[in-house]
């Protein structure tokens, strides 16, 4: 079927769901730019994380966007046929996408983009996931083969990653670059970014995960107090190689998992702290076999009757969209 131009209209719908997309410190560093028929997707230098020296996380966080655009798209009864990397003279030129007409949306397809407003990023104790086989079934589905390999870590794996977790927040004690940042993107003001105190946990909470960053401490009341400790499930994605079009692709099969769970009525949380150090990553890589670890995330169930914490802020669709770029 021949590519057709989309209206307008459609395109900013389809690009505000589509950056509920999780970001690192929620830095949300992309640039959607509507060319004609084409809609293209540019990394935003300006909004790279300073501790993201190498603009890995930002590239995982543009391949979770482009995976959410085209989810949402398919929801609306469009597929996006995406090109990667279409301008080898402009690096920040990540994709550029256009669009051909489906012949009939599904129930699937409606549920997939509604998961994206139903997933957060829960940083409580989990308790265990009902079916696990059933789901990992599902994830392993969910992402493409040429993109990412997903590995599940099993219990007897869970002391070496509390290990690595702390080895990395050791080795950054001393790192004032990056807990000045921290501070900042943790920052309790009404902005369009970072991340809010709703979303964070008490030290208490804290002490009852034993894989997890350590944000700044907030001084809100224990929650899910029935959890005593967490016991979720935790996979990795590693991409095929060090390069960027692998980990924008790692970014994909990440958007891809998390919502698969979030579809299946699972809580998920998306650890990377563990892949910023080389000795973490190292110690991940090992417990895998695989050379190119770029995040894990904790799957689990989370009570029925929790409180849902507001959704996290996004910049204006007018930050983020444009049809041509300035």
């Amino acid at each position: 079927m021949p590519q057709t131009a989309v209206a307008y209209e459609l395109i900013e719908s389809a690009v505000q769901l589509a950056c509920r997309a999780p970001s690192y410190h929620n830095s949300q560093p992309w640039q959607w730019v509507a060319d004609g028929s084409n809609l293209n997707l540019y990394l935003e230098r300006d909004r790279l994380v300073t501790t993201d020296r190498s603009g890995r996380e930002a590239l995982l966080s543009c391949g979770a966007v482009l995976d959410h655009l085209r989810v949402a798209m398919a929801a609306a009864g469009w597929s996006a046929n995406v090109d990667y990397f279409p301008n080898p003279n402009k690096h920040t030129h990540l994709a550029s996408i256009d669009f051909t007409e489906m012949s009939f949306v599904t129930e699937g397809h409606r549920r997939r983009a509604d998961a994206i407003l139903q997933r957060r990023t829960d940083r409580l104790p989990f308790g265990p996931v009902p079916d696990w086989p059933g789901l990992e079934g599902m994830l392993r589905r969910a992402i493409d083969d040429d993109g990412a390999v997903l590995d599940v870590l099993g219990d007897d794996a869970r002391p070496q990653l509390a290990e690595a977790s702390q080895l990395t927040e050791t080795l950054r004690l001393y790192d004032s670059s990056y807990h000045q940042e921290l501070s900042w993107w943790t920052s309790p003001f009404d902005v369009s970014d970072g991340i809010p105190q709703s979303a964070l946990v008490s030290a208490a909470e804290s002490d009852r995960v034993d894989v997890g960053r350590t944000f700044p401490v907030t001084r809100h009341t224990e929650r899910r107090l029935e959890v005593p400790e967490d016991r979720s499930r935790i996979v990795t994605l590693s991409a095929l190689a060090d390069t960027r079009d692998d980990i924008l692709r790692c970014g994909e099969a990440l958007s891809a998992v998390l919502l698969e769970a979030t579809l299946a009525g699972m809580a998920t949380c998306t650890l990377t702290h563990l892949t910023e150090v080389e000795a973490s990553r190292d110690i991940v890589g090992g417990l895998t076999g695989r050379a190119h670890p770029q995040a894990l995330i904790r799957i689990g169930l989370a009570p029925a009757l929790d409180d849902v914490p507001p959704p996290t802020p996004r910049r204006p669709l007018p930050d983020v969209l444009g049809s041509r770029l300035l």
